[in-house]
Order: structure tokens, then C-alpha cells, then sequence
């Protein structure tokens, strides 16, 4: 972090301000999302709204662009002493994002901003009684509300983009910065090609981990329990971290020493609970190893994430590298049986292909590593159709039913295991999808890099050593923050470009193993 001069000193001041103000705007959507009753949906968007405006203010007004001009000019106008060309160069980059976030936002008219808040704080509220009574009318005019809000936020944006950028483009930068259609497709087609291939040798082998696991009644008070000591064993500490329940799992930082992470218990899915906490303490993980700076402040660019689908990898990593691995089923087999009292799964072997069930199912959450991918191609599509191509809301329960059955062969029978599982439309996270496939890109990539410097994966785990993964993680790929996009993340770790071969075969070596022996 910049070791502020006077300019810098009022820069980070402010900042520093505006963070607070944000983190309360987190604070409120975590309690909206866990404890909040509906009926305090519309105050609740109101408060929102009112905050997103102070926040847009603050992040637009003249007053602000002349503290990012004179920290500028104080940066061009102090000498880079010797050896400390890293320092110098952190200020130059957190005040070029500083200095690109404030033309985005100085291009949003501040009524767009406010109406975003509530319309974002409304779908939540109507997208969560839609799903419970299973009927996407009720979420239809929310989603078109939201989908023509973010289209006119496209469009005010486009002057400062490219003029290359499509609107979904635009609408993703801020999740992936420099993403476009044409590379996610370059990255995505291997999967397309590859997946399909290695879920018709699952699907032919008969008596293989496509069947289904042997049944085992987790209560929910013993999936808790299960859930609080698999935090535990992984640095979970409660003076600055807290999980609750929701409706739809997530992670979220509320100050520099506030993480929380949300979980659910879902009916007939004894490992659900386990695996979220898992994939969502891999997300709480990394927010705690961003480079925060000595003094708890936290508001400069360096100090965010890379990108959310370096997010999703940290996450992906810890739920599907180690917590589907076979040496973690082999240590925790005990674990579960002895808390039931009984072995429902009749071995460690067995209880691994719970884990890993590879078949496909409906529900992107609960999608086992072979077919993930699939459920994200059919969300990138659907969003082009909203948002480029003119596809009417109304229509899209039958196009997702349908390209559903030809990328999956499964038809959902219900819109609250279709189109109204996620909350990201809700919330008007147009762009936001592709992130999850290229968390998967990105983590096997990374974690290749990892085994040539620690050894297997599956040993490390097996010796009950995490906390070395943890420390390489600490040291290679949490410090980065933005000082790096997450592409040249990827090759400054790796040494090679991203691309989608790291994945297949990791996938490809998991088919062998669970296929052993079937």
C-alpha cells in the first residue's frame, strides 16, 4: 500500500470513508439475506437505495476527482528512490484503478444508481417468494425491470468503453476485468467437446459412482456440528469470522476483520451443507489474505480481489481439490460414521463416490465437477439471449427447459429447480456466471503450479496438512490482489497462459479413479 504523501493522505481518507459507508450497505444485505423478515423487503430497498446514492456521490463528485487529480500529480511529482520502485509502483496502479472506476461511475446518471438499488433490493425480496411458491410469474416483471435498468447502465457506460465491448460485455468488466465474448468462448468450447465425451464413459459403466450413494440421514443439527469442525481443522476463527444460514449460500466481507460466510441445509442432500462451507469458508479464505495493509484500512484497489473468477477458484479449490478428494473422504469417513453411529456408506471408498456422484442433476449448486461446467454455458447463453438479443422474459422458462435437456439430457418439472434456482438475476448480476467456469480453469491451472512445488495434492491432504496449501496459496496468489488482472494472475503463478487442458485432465484422472474397480 502507497505510504501516503498530503494528496495521498486526504485520497485515502476518503476512501476510507466510502469504504465504510459501503461496508454498511454489506451489513444490511447480509442481514436481508440470513435474518431480515420479508416483510421489511420495501424499507429494506429504501435504505439501499439511499445509500447507493451517498456511495455514488461519493465516488463521482468533482470534489473526489480533484483528490484522485492531486494525488496524481503528487505520485508523477515524487522521485522513485532506489530499491523502491514496488512501492511506488502499488501507487501508480491503485490510482490508475482508482482513476478508471471514477469515470465509470462519473458516466451513471445517479438516478439509474438509486433506481438499481431498489429494483436489485425488490428481486431479492419477490425472486425468494417466486422460488418458494414455484412460480416464475411472480419474478417476471422483477427480472425485466432489473435487465432494462442494466441495459440503460450499459449504455451510459459505453462512451468510456471500447467501442468494441458488447453490452453484456460492459456489464462484466466489473467481475472479470477485460473479458469478452470471443475468449470465453475460445476457453469454453474445450468443455463443450471434452465433458460430454467423459460423461458417456460415467454413464455406460454400470454399477459405477453413477448410482446412487447408499442413504444416510444427516440431521441438520449433526450436518452443524459436521460443518463446525471442518471450519475448525481450517483456521476458523470466531473472533473475526460468523456463518449463518440463507436461502442461497454466500460469502461476504464486512470490515477488515469481519468475514461471514452463509451455508443451507438442503433435504436429502446429506453432504450439501458440507461441501457449501467448504467452498464458501475457500472465498472467506482469500478475502482474509488479500494485502489489507498493517493498519486494518482497507481501501485501495491492491487490496480487492483480481477477479471473481479468481474468487471462485480459491473457492473451488478448497471444496473440489480437497474436499471431494479421496484422502479427505478416507480422514473424514470416521468422522461421519461416528457421529451417525453407523456405516450407511460401508466403506471409505463408497463414501468418497458420495462425495462425487458424477451424474447429471438440475441444480448448479449441487453439480458434481464433471457436469458444473455444462450448467454455466447454459447461464452465459441465456444472458446474451436477455440481454443482446431480444429474448423476452416470459420465455424463458421454456428456453431454459429446453436447452437444459440437450446439454444435459434432464428437463426440469418445476421453474424453482429451472430458472428461479439462482439469485444472481434477482440481483441483477448480469456477467457474473462465466466466473464460476473460470474459477475452474483457473484452480486447476493453479494447482498443477502447486504440485510441482508441494507434492500431490491428495498426500498433502491424506497427512492432514491443509495448512500448507493454505500457506502456498498465502504466498503466491492472495497478495496479488489487482495488481494483476486475472489472466496474467494465472501465467505469473503458472507460467503459461489460462486455458481449459489443466482442467480436462484433472477431470479426466478423476473419471479413472472413480471408474476403478466399477
Amino acid at each position: 500500500m502507497p505510504q501516503p504523501g498530503q494528496a495521498l493522505g486526504r485520497l485515502r481518507e476518503h476512501l476510507h470513508q466510502t469504504r465504510l459507508l459501503g461496508s454498511i450497505s454489506s451489513s444490511l444485505y447480509y442481514d436481508q439475506n440470513t435474518v431480515m423478515p420479508p416483510a421489511g423487503a420495501d424499507w429494506r430497498g429504501q435504505q439501499l437505495a439511499l445509500l447507493a446514492s451517498q456511495l455514488h456521490e461519493r465516488q463521482s463528485s468533482d470534489s473526489y476527482a480533484d483528490l484522485v487529480a492531486a494525488a496524481e500529480a503528487e505520485a508523477a511529482a515524487e522521485p522513485t528512490a532506489a530499491g523502491d520502485h514496488s512501492n511506488h509502483g502499488s501507487t501508480r496502479r491503485n490510482l490508475q484503478l482508482l482513476r478508471q472506476e471514477l469515470g465509470r461511475q462519473r458516466s451513471l446518471d445517479p438516478q439509474l444508481v438509486a433506481s438499481l438499488a431498489r429494483a436489485q433490493s425488490r428481486g431479492n425480496a419477490v425472486w425468494q417468494e417466486a422460488r418458494r411458491r414455484n412460480e416464475f410469474a411472480i419474478f417476471a416483471p422483477a427480472l425485466g425491470e432489473l435487465l432494462q435498468l442494466r441495459r440503460e447502465q450499459a449504455a451510459q457506460l459505453a462512451p468510456i468503453e471500447p467501442a468494441s465491448r458488447s453490452p453484456w460485455e460492459i456489464l462484466a468488466q466489473p467481475f472479470e476485468p477485460g473479458v469478452s465474448k470471443a475468449r470465453l468462448q475460445e476457453l469454453f468450447g474445450p468443455l463443450c467437446a471434452g465433458i460430454p465425451l467423459l460423461l458417456e464413459r460415467v454413464l455406460a459403466a454400470s454399477g459405477s459412482s453413477t448410482s446412487t450413494p447408499p442413504a444416510a440421514e444427516l440431521s441438520e443439527a449433526l450436518q452443524e456440528s459436521l460443518c463446525a469442525e471442518l471450519l475448525e481443522s481450517w483456521g476458523y476463527d470466531p473472533s473475526r469470522c460468523q456463518r449463518s444460514r440463507s436461502a442461497h449460500p454466500f460469502s461476504c466481507t464486512l470490515g477488515p476483520a469481519d468475514y461471514r460466510i452463509t451455508t443451507r441445509v438442503v433435504p436429502g442432500q446429506p453432504f450439501s451443507a458440507f461441501l457449501a462451507t467448504a467452498h464458501e469458508w475457500g472465498h472467506s479464505l482469500y478475502e482474509q489474505g488479500l494485502p489489507r495493509g498493517d493498519d486494518h484500512y482497507f481501501p485501495w484497489p491492491l487490496g480487492e480481489a483480481t477477479s471473481m473468477g479468481v474468487h471462485e477458484s480459491q473457492s473451488l479449490f478448497w471444496e473440489c481439490r480437497v474436499a471431494r478428494s479421496q484422502a479427505f473422504a478416507a480422514r473424514w469417513h470416521p468422522r461421519f460414521s461416528g457421529a451417525l453411529g453407523a456405516d450407511p456408506w460401508g466403506g471409505s471408498q463408497a463414501f468418497w463416490r458420495g462425495f462425487n456422484p458424477m451424474r447429471p442433476g438440475l441444480i448448479r449448486v449441487e453439480a458434481d465437477e464433471l457436469t458444473y461446467g455444462l450448467h454455466i454455458v447454459l447461464r452465459f447463453e441465456l444472458e446474451l439471449a436477455l440481454v443482446e438479443q431480444g429474448l423476452p422474459v416470459e420465455e424463458l422458462p421454456e428456453l431454459w427447459n429446453r436447452r437444459m435437456g440437450e446439454l444435459l439430457g434432464l428437463s426440469p418439472q418445476r421453474d424453482a429447480e429451472g430458472c428461479l434456482q439462482d439469485i444472481h438475476w434477482a440481483e441483477g448480476l448480469f456477467g457474473y456466471f462465466p466466473s464460476y467456469a473460470l474459477g475452474h480453469l483457473i484452480s486447476a491451472q493453479l494447482a498443477e503450479t502447486m504440485e510441482q512445488q508441494l507434492g500431490p495434492i491428495e498426500s498433502v491432504v491424506g497427512a492432514g496438512e491443509e495448512l500448507r496449501l493454505q500457506h502456498w496459496l498465502g504466498e503466491q496468489v492472495w497478495p496479488l490482489g489487482r495488481s494483476v488482472e486475472g489472466e496474467e494472475l494465472v501465467a505469473q503463478v503458472s507460467g503459461a497462459p489460462l486455458s481449459a487442458g489443466p482442467f480436462l485432465r484433472y477431470l479426466e484422472g478423476k473419471v479413472d479413479r472413480l471408474l476403478e474397480g466399477a
